[in-house]
């Protein structure tokens, strides 16, 4: 994957996205772990509400070297 060579901040546009499950939410995890020992950082762009949310939910958006970058806080579902 050319992410792990990246001679810069890795930026990942969600704008598209409408479904996710925490697989991804793993997978972005490791990803910005392996980014973070670079000295890089992971922008996560653009993500929905729903997704949104999921990032909140499983903690992605607190680990170190992530960035939400263009999105709204998720609303809440009920």
């Amino acid at each position: 994957m050319l992410a792990f060579r990246a001679q810069s901040d890795v930026t990942v546009d969600l704008r598209d996205l409408v479904f996710a499950d925490t697989t991804l939410m793993i997978d972005l995890a490791m990803l910005s772990n392996r980014l973070r020992r670079r000295e890089r950082a992971l922008l996560l762009r653009g993500a929905q509400p729903q997704i949104m949310h999921l990032i909140e939910l499983v903690g992605l958006h607190k680990l170190p070297g992530v960035q939400i970058v263009g999105s709204t806080q998720a609303t809440a579902i009920v």
